[in-house]
């Protein structure tokens, strides 16, 4: 960044220091939701509240699946501070025909 372009943009700099701080609130709470421990001990609640009574039947199905499908999910990167993005390519039409490694010997 050169001198001019540090002193035009720094206005801004309030403005990039929140969205930072807004990134490591998202990934510390991404962290939280997928942590295999916090996701069991939900786990554990859930069936202490049913065993109660404090849960019907459906209520308690519901949320079993709800979180036994966030166990299932793979969480969050590995690495700290990195966000993954997925995008669309589109495919060649290489990759089209060879669905298989029989293709190839076909064609």
């Amino acid at each position: 960044m050169g001198l001019l372009s540090g002193v035009l943009l720094l206005p801004l700099a309030p403005v990039r220091g929140v969205e930072w701080v807004a990134g490591r609130l998202l990934d510390a709470a991404e962290q939280e939701l997928y942590d295999p421990a916090t996701v069991r001990a939900q786990l554990g609640e859930l069936n202490r509240a049913y065993e109660e009574g404090e849960l019907t039947e459906e209520e308690f199905e519901r949320e079993e699946e709800r979180l036994l499908d966030l166990l299932e999910q793979p969480g969050p990167s590995a690495a700290a501070g990195t966000r993954t993005v997925t995008t669309s390519t589109a495919r060649t039409a290489s990759d089209m025909t060879e669905t298989s490694p029989n293709a190839r010997n076909q064609a």
